[in-house]
């Protein structure tokens, strides 16, 4: 891997934008392994002085994780404890993030005001040290005593956190992993133990019911990224998770070799496995109970290499049909409660709007569960996905775009409000072209001239690009306290051939919010974070002062009376067509 990333990084980007090997390793892993894009990385970065032991930072608002990244690019075979104990440094400044942001360095205090509003939401911490080497076996047992460390810190800490060492081979496999994340397929060989597995035959389905040691747990692939569990209905739900609590004091206890008996087993199911001296062979495996159970032990991984005689039993299923898998996915998840967000692909109001959508249009289709295929006969732009929806909604009709980077709020906390009316198909597939017109904006070659840190954005800064799209209607027809109709909006723009043009004012008033809040004065030991502002109420003010001021202005412009007249006949709609927003706050 040393000489691979060595051979990389001489590209122009990494050496164009970062001063040295350290720099552009830990670049090349937020781009290979956290698949952040170019603009994010240059963002995500904080190494320099001041860095306090913190290379970057990298939020992921899909997972709710928040990676603190150290890294060590170096040629050697092996690596002592010195980097371990950056790592420690870095989690027990984070106990104070105040005097941490105070001396930190510029990237680093922006960074901060972005966590501490993760951390608000609950987000996890997970502090990564990467590294080209391996550990000395001194470091390795620091690893464990730090692990354990923390794990006993949890015990009244509302802060979920762990470290993780991503040393030469488990580099690999990441960035193995990472290719595939698209469409991950696992295939895992399980070392059955003689004496503590059963082959049998139930049902014409073939079973395998294994005493797997928990060492072996360690080396099955896609646990950390998530990937193993793609057919469970959750994915992790954080360390300081009751139940998981639990097991990790059966781990560091002196009953773990009872773990076997206090577990209440992982379920996997394979699209095909097969077992040839001792070994099970397993293709397309996922776990669909259990995920709980193996972050856990992963997250432990140092203690857990030193037990011996400790098991967790596997129930493996060979079960190729998908609407099979999903159900024995849903039926199996008991031990901690699968709360309603987990489940909402299955809500008659979401199932209604299904029918209503693919009848409306044939050729379209309405995603409703996470990883759902696109059959090839299709148009992709009417294919509508049921968590892009919830966003849409949330940016348009409630109004606060702020909100619709988290799908656990929405899907959660405002389900009822944003699903309780049978919402129509034409609106929902005008939300859906208005987006497929602002994502255009949003590519590499940056069409609009977007601030860097804007792209840097685009998991969520796009929706409030949609707000500003609706803005754009109310205020030039005077109705700024009400939400227009989103097929209306998009009919009269289209007919009027003027769809790209309100995205290019959305998008150029929305830069216009970011650079005037940017160069609003700071309070003393802060800085402007780019991040934390896209997630609050202020930027709505902004957006709406931006779009007022641009349409205000126009007709100074060269030429911009005559597209303000265009403008008016497309932007101006029949008041019956706006209502009030949706409260979601």
């Amino acid at each position: 891997m040393y000489q691979k990333i060595q051979s990389e990084i001489q590209q122009e980007y990494y050496q164009t934008n970062f001063p040295n090997d350290g720099q552009r390793f830990v670049a090349w892993y937020l781009r290979n392994v956290h698949m952040r894009d170019r603009n994010q990385t240059r963002h995500d970065i904080t190494d320099g002085p001041g860095d306090k032991q913190i290379d970057a930072i990298v939020i992921d608002d899909e997972r709710n994780i928040i990676y603190v990244i150290q890294g060590k690019f170096i040629g050697q075979d092996k690596v002592d404890s010195e980097p371990l104990r950056e790592v420690l440094s870095s989690w027990v400044q984070f106990r104070d993030l105040d005097l941490l942001q105070q001396n930190g360095n510029d990237r680093l205090k922006a960074k901060l005001v972005e966590v501490a509003t993760a951390l608000e939401d609950d987000y996890e911490l997970v502090f990564e040290l990467i590294t080209t080497s391996s550990l000395t076996q001194s470091a390795e047992d620091d690893l464990a005593m730090f692990q354990q460390q923390i794990a006993n810190f949890e015990e009244n800490d509302d802060i979920s956190s762990s470290i993780d060492l991503v040393d030469n081979e488990e580099l690999q496999r990441r960035y193995d992993m990472a290719l595939e994340t698209e469409n991950p397929f696992i295939k895992h060989k399980f070392q059955l133990i003689s004496g503590k597995y059963m082959d049998m035959e139930v049902g014409g389905t073939q079973v395998v019911l294994a005493a797997v040691p928990l060492t072996e747990c360690l080396k099955i692939p896609g646990i950390k990224d998530g990937s193993l569990f793609q057919k469970n209905v959750r994915q992790s739900l954080g360390l300081n998770n009751a139940v998981n609590k639990g097991i990790k004091n059966t781990l560091f206890g002196d009953k773990h070799q009872d773990f076997f008996f206090f577990h209440n087993g992982v379920t996997a199911i394979c699209s095909k496995m097969e077992i040839h001296d001792g070994t099970l062979h397993t293709s397309g495996l996922n776990v669909v109970n259990g995920c709980q159970s193996l972050t856990t032990i992963y997250s432990c991984s140092e203690r857990v290499k030193k037990l011996q005689e400790t098991y967790v039993m596997f129930r493996f299923y060979e079960i190729p049909q998908r609407d099979r898998a999903d159900k024995i996915s849903i039926s199996t998840n008991s031990q901690s409660p699968v709360k309603p967000r987990d489940l909402r692909s299955n809500d008659k109001r979401v199932l209604n709007l299904k029918k209503l959508y693919e009848q409306r249009y044939p050729t379209g289709l309405f995603k409703t569960k996470r990883g759902e295929e696109t059959p090839a006969d299709r148009d992709p732009k009417y294919v509508l996905d049921l968590a892009d929806l919830g966003k849409y909604l949330i940016s348009w009709h409630s109004q606060r775009p702020n909100i619709a980077y988290s799908e656990t709020k929405i899907f959660d906390k405002y389900f009822e409000q944003l699903f309780k009316r049978e919402y129509q198909p034409e609106d929902a597939q005008a939300l859906n072209m208005w987006m497929h017109s602002i994502k255009c904006c949003w590519s590499a070659e940056n069409p609009l001239g977007l601030n860097e840190t804007l792209l840097a954005m685009k998991a969520y800064a796009p929706f409030h690009h949609l707000y500003a799209v609706s803005k754009c209607f109310a205020i030039m027809t005077k109705e700024s306290e009400r939400v227009p109709s989103p097929s209306v909006c998009y009919r009269q723009a289209e007919q009027k051939q003027v769809v790209d043009k309100i995205v290019e004012i959305a998008g150029l008033t929305l830069n216009m919010a970011l650079e005037a809040a940017a160069n609003e004065p700071q309070p003393q030991n802060r800085v402007f974070s780019p991040q934390n502002w896209i997630k609050t109420k202020n930027c709505l003010a902004g957006i709406n002062f931006a779009v007022n001021n641009y349409f205000l202005m126009l007709p100074s412009m060269p030429g911009g009376g005559a597209v303000l007249q265009t403008l008016k006949e497309a932007l101006i709609i029949p008041r019956e067509n706006f209502e009030y927003r949706w409260a979601a706050d």
